[in-house]
């Protein structure tokens, strides 16, 4: 079975949305979903302050995805033409085929509507599928609302002395604690197993 090219699904609040993989004519639009983000959003997710404009390199790395290695997906409102709403990418490094890495990005306004919870799903079932048996996050430490986040959703956290370590065991969804998004995460979990899942 392959996975599906977009998924039809209905927010937290019920809201219609559509969540896919990105495709190379999705790179203006993602230009103009970047250049939306507020200063602080952009240094949360890159770490430095950079302008409006993203680099075509990154987008090439973004939109250049493989299955096996890398994969990019996006949440859309179907009420609008393309109008991403959030997106996560994973990576697979060299070091450890096992593991790969998740990054999020929710828009500003967007923010607490489970988004970038419905998101984690899809990159754990995704990246299962291909194989890792881990994913790992990177969170600078004064961003405490994703720090807390990540917690909530069962991530083990570290600090190495200058970022937070975040990982996920994909094999072990028994580890998930009580919390309001882990028990959101699970239900996104069983609801999208079947339709990603070989």
């Amino acid at each position: 079975m392959e996975i599906p090219e977009r998924l039809e699904l209905a927010l937290r609040d019920g809201t219609p949305a559509i969540a896919r993989p990105l495709v190379p004519e999705d790179r203006p639009a993602l230009v103009e979903a970047y250049r939306r983000l507020s200063p602080e959003a952009r240094f949360n997710r890159f770490w430095t302050h950079t302008g409006e404009v993203v680099g075509d390199k990154m987008l090439d790395r973004v939109l250049d995805q493989d299955p096996a290695t890398h994969v990019t997906w996006t949440v859309l409102d179907p009420s609008r033409e393309f109008s991403p709403l959030g997106g996560a990418s994973w990576w697979r490094g060299g070091h450890d085929p096992s593991e790969v890495e998740i990054s999020f990005l929710v828009l500003d306004d967007e923010q607490g509507r489970g988004i970038g919870t419905l998101l984690l799903a899809i990159m754990w079932l995704t990246a299962f599928r291909a194989g890792a048996e881990s994913m790992v996050g990177y969170v600078l430490v004064e961003n405490r609302h994703a720090a807390n986040w990540l917690c909530a959703c069962g991530a083990s956290g570290e600090w190495d002395g200058y970022k937070l370590i975040y990982r996920w065991n994909l094999h072990h969804l028994d580890a998930l604690p009580e919390t309001r998004p882990a028990a959101e995460l699970a239900m996104w979990l069983a609801t999208l197993a079947p339709k990603i899942l070989p």
